[in-house]
């Protein structure tokens, strides 16, 4: 209010007039004045101190009432140090009510002549008549910020005739201000929640029973039995230009209590797509269709996210532990999280005995009718093939490309892996003869995919699609 006054010298210059609380101890006063009585204090100046402060008992209210207010942010991009177009966390402010209280100031105008005293007082006689409002904060949820300076008196100098005060060469006006105040205690903030999970029993008529564990309900598909398992099936295939691409047999989610059934509704209803080292949010719109800095923001425990250390489990009906791995937003695009699988939580491959030695990997799969094969040969790789067979034990001669070094025909069928040693070709891995009560397990090393062998066809081992309830993120 005080702090922007000044006046003109005698040299036509604007000079600022500085505002300061002025109600010193005695021993700071000696250390301004250089510890000497003969110091004199530079003027013009203006000095405020309190006079007195006294209880509003007219402005009195009732002390148990709580104010609350809603606050909705702006979204904040930290990376780009931005704002978004969009909304961010959610608050509630509960605000007690304030204490009133009447504040008496007095302002002391401290000047060398008389023209210098006209020119502050100008400045400040005008802003008030007889009263002038004033915020003292620019705090959107503090309801005191707003408070009215009235001007009860005035003081015009402090020099009297004939009684001595005249020697000295600085006069002081004193100005009376009253302004009614309150003291707040401190108000309770809490960030909002919106209910993410939802667990709805349904009774099964065919069993004619409810369970009460079931129907509470409980949050089952969170515990840490994990009521909810992914029965999703995903299989490679070939695509027209040889390419490896993959097919979802469906995305479903299982539980063994036959009684009941249960379904999960997570945030937004996101299913998960896993594809090798990045994790996308699924829908009936498609993959990648929101960002995982928006999931974690409304997730409980988003506050807890930290890179590389924040885990996400995979829970498969046909696994006995989950599928775990460390996670972190992937810096290029916020719509994919990368993940790095912990190796001790996915199933080993399976040895496989062949001519070159034992191996665990295969280099290549391929539907042998759509591959030159001979751009490929080497020794020791080893292919899986999909969709066709190589040759026929009836035909008299078999194609060409696939002949081993001495001219014989090579026969294999689909689902087979074989291997090449330098003259012929031999099958490693024979699907028609396989026990089917063993899953075989191999890892494509130019794609880093591990895919299972179920005794009926070959299958992505984790990779594909999570509905809601079969997967996790554990801060």
């Amino acid at each position: 209010m005080l702090s922007y006054i000044t006046y003109k010298d005698g040299d036509g210059e604007i000079i600022p007039v500085p505002a300061m609380y002025g109600d010193p101890s005695r021993t700071s006063a000696y250390m301004l004045k250089d510890g000497s009585e003969m110091t004199l204090n530079t003027v013009p100046k203006i000095a405020l101190y309190i006079t007195s402060l006294e209880m509003d008992r007219e402005r009195t209210s009732d002390s148990t009432f709580v104010s609350k207010v809603h606050i909705r942010e702006r979204a904040f991009d930290r990376d780009n140090k931005e704002y978004l177009h969009k909304e961010g966390r959610n608050y509630t402010v509960e605000r007690l009510m304030p204490t009133p209280y009447k504040l008496s100031i007095n302002a002391d105008i401290w000047t060398s002549n008389t023209d210098q005293k006209l020119q502050i007082m100008e400045q400040i006689l005008m802003l008030f008549n007889p009263s002038l409002e004033i915020q003292s904060t620019d705090n959107y949820v503090d309801w005191t910020s707003l408070t009215v300076v009235e001007l009860e008196n005035i003081t015009f100098t402090g020099r009297s005739v004939g009684g001595g005060s005249t020697e000295t060469e600085i006069d002081v006006a004193t100005l009376g201000f009253t302004t009614p105040i309150f003291i707040s205690p401190p108000a309770k903030v809490k960030r909002l929640n919106v209910i993410h999970n939802i667990i709805t029993s349904i009774f099964n008529e065919q069993h004619g029973a409810v369970e009460r564990g079931e129907t509470m309900p409980e949050m089952l598909a969170y515990a840490s039995n994990r009521a909810y398992q992914s029965d999703t099936k995903t299989r490679p295939v070939i695509n027209d230009d040889g390419s490896v691409g993959m097919e979802n047999l469906g995305m479903i989610a299982s539980r063994s209590e036959p009684n009941t059934v249960s379904w999960s509704t997570t945030y937004k209803n996101f299913g998960l797509l896993v594809l090798n080292d990045k994790l996308t949010f699924i829908d009936t719109e498609g993959a990648g269709i929101r960002p995982w800095r928006e999931y974690i923001k409304a997730h409980p425990k988003g506050d807890c996210y930290e890179p590389n250390l924040t885990q996400i489990k995979l829970y498969r009906s046909d696994y006995d532990s989950a599928i775990a791995g460390y996670v972190a937003i992937n810096p290029n695009s916020e719509w994919e999280m990368l993940v790095d699988w912990d190796l001790d939580t996915l199933p080993s491959d399976t040895v496989l005995q062949g001519p070159t030695g034992d191996n665990t990997k295969i280099d290549y799969i391929i539907d042998p009718l759509k591959v030159d094969i001979t751009k490929l040969n080497r020794v020791g790789m080893r292919i899986l093939l999909l969709n066709e067979n190589i040759g026929d034990p009836n035909n008299e001669d078999g194609p060409d490309a696939w002949k081993n070094y001495d001219g014989t025909d090579f026969v294999a069928s689909a689902n087979d892996i074989i291997e090449w040693d330098g003259r012929r070709w031999w099958i490693v891995f024979d699907a028609d003869l396989h026990d089917n009560s063993e899953i075989v397990y191999t890892t494509n090393l130019n794609t880093g995919i591990q895919y299972k062998y179920d005794g009926t066809e070959w299958l992505l081992s984790y990779e594909g699609e999570y509905p809601v309830g079969t997967w996790a993120l554990v801060f």
